[in-house]
């Protein structure tokens, strides 16, 4: 077998990691594996192609393998939890900025004998989604980063008007650059393209309020995902063109899942017109706020056979997690059944609280997804909502003018009793208040989570 044979077979090799790294990743328990799995086939392709180029190339190559695994390192080891989303969104720019970067190498060093419709289209393609992804990244990064100038959404007026002007434009320059083939004409057509798609990201993302990243995160995923496809057939590897694949058809369907937790509309998200509606008065829907103490809540628990925690962006924020463990083991161990309400979008991505409660090895069976659990949410006797507030936000099904109208939410506002955990009466991400914090059944425990949840705890011990 020749060498070009055994290459491509490492790249059959990596693919079939790729694909069972994406179908162990679809469970919490087995998540880990397929991560890793998708890291080993990467590995070996990454060797394998620098093997292929072999000289000087595979030198550089080595240094930047090297260079981009310490920085790795270093970001996976010092970044919080809490900002992990903001992490994602920046993994996400990155790739779209890489297949920029490296198409535009191929084009400047292109024969004009390979400079073929078929890769000058794919080199185009590249440009735009590349673009669009890297600009439109940062963006979401900022915004969730709670940046002054990025946190509430700018429109303009013609918004979807200019929208529609730049994408004629990107697209007509990247007509002229399959017209044109190579030369300096194409590459100056190329970064054109690059600028015209950069504006628009920035257009498309930044009128979208921060409540609905989780749903631009997922997109921008599948954007970088086929922005390497595209490079692949640009530089004709085979490993690209299936890994980018792979990232954009998931990602697509992740969006499409996203989209249907949050009510919104696949193509709002596409093309930046995220709905806004009325918000009520926060004096108003606060008006009959009652807080509780530590020791109010260890007695109302004492009572109960049924409690179901919902976690929010809150609980990350306080690094809250290994305490609520430790409360429902307390609970646990006095026969009390115990559960975990997983919204889809809680926190700042998909699957935030998923990872958060798995870092304190919270057995899987106790996280039951939203539509699981909300049928049986007039059994449970206690709620303790710890930092969530947009997915356990009544409004969502009660009023039509709402921004988060028609938002599936956890109903937890039918348990026969509440406790939110909070620090404060500050609305969440969608910038709404939350008249569940002024229910009836409702109880405030103001303060850091992690903090409060260790002061039930004490309580509760002090009551044995």
């Amino acid at each position: 077998m020749d060498t070009e044979a055994l290459i491509q077979l490492a790249y059959v090799v990596s693919a079939a990691l790729f694909i069972l790294g994406l179908k162990n990743m679809s469970h919490p328990r087995t998540a880990v594996f397929g991560n890793r799995l998708g890291a080993a086939g990467m590995l070996l392709a990454i060797l394998v192609t620098m093997l292929k180029i072999g000289g000087g190339g595979f030198f550089a190559s080595l240094v930047g393998l090297v260079a981009g695994s310490l920085i790795g390192a270093v970001l996976a080891w010092r970044i919080q939890m809490t900002s992990m989303p903001q992490l994602v969104a920046l993994f996400n720019g990155f790739g779209g900025g890489a297949s920029v970067l490296v198409a535009l190498a191929e084009l400047l060093r292109i024969e004009p004998a390979r400079a073929t419709p078929d890769v000058l289209t794919a080199t185009a393609v590249t440009a735009i989604i590349g673009a669009v992804t890297f600009w439109g990244s940062l963006v979401a990064y900022g915004k969730l980063q709670e940046l002054r100038m990025l946190s509430n959404p700018w429109r303009l007026t013609g918004q979807h008007i200019i929208n529609a002007a730049l994408t004629l434009v990107a697209l007509a320059l990247a007509i002229g650059l399959v017209v044109t083939g190579t030369g300096s004409t194409a590459v100056m057509l190329y970064l054109a393209i690059v600028v015209i798609s950069s504006v628009l990201a920035v257009m498309l993302v930044v009128s979208i309020g921060g409540a609905d990243m989780p749903v631009v995160i997922a997109m921008l995923n599948s954007y970088s995902g086929l922005a390497a496809a595209a490079t692949g057939f640009v530089i004709n590897n085979n490993v690209l063109i299936i890994a980018g694949s792979l990232v954009g058809a998931s990602g697509i369907i992740l969006t499409k899942i996203m989209c249907k937790a949050m009510n919104r509309s696949l193509r709002n998200v596409l093309f930046g017109t995220m709905e806004t509606g009325l918000i009520a008065d926060a004096d108003t829907v606060y008006a009959r706020v009652r807080s509780t103490s530590s020791d109010e809540v260890a007695m109302i628990l004492d009572t109960a056979s049924r409690v179901v925690f919902v976690p929010g962006y809150g609980m990350a924020v306080a690094q809250a997690q290994h305490a609520v463990r430790e409360l429902a083991d307390q609970l646990s161990a006095d026969d009390v059944t115990v559960e975990y309400a997983i919204h889809p979008v809680a926190g700042r991505m998909p699957g935030h609280m998923n990872v958060l409660l798995a870092e304190a090895d919270v057995p899987y069976d106790q996280l039951i997804e939203m539509d699981q659990i909300n049928p049986t949410m007039q059994q449970v006797d206690v709620a303790i909502v710890i930092g969530a507030n947009d997915v356990v936000n009544p409004v969502a099904r009660t009023d039509p003018q709402s921004p988060i109208a028609g938002m599936p939410i956890i109903d937890v506002d039918k348990a026969r009793t509440v406790i939110i955990i909070k620090r404060s009466l500050s609305p969440g991400f969608a910038g709404i208040p939350n008249p569940l914090f002024a229910a009836d059944n409702t109880r405030m425990l103001f303060g850091d989570g992690k903090q409060a949840i260790l002061e039930i705890i004490a309580a509760i011990r002090e009551f044995s």
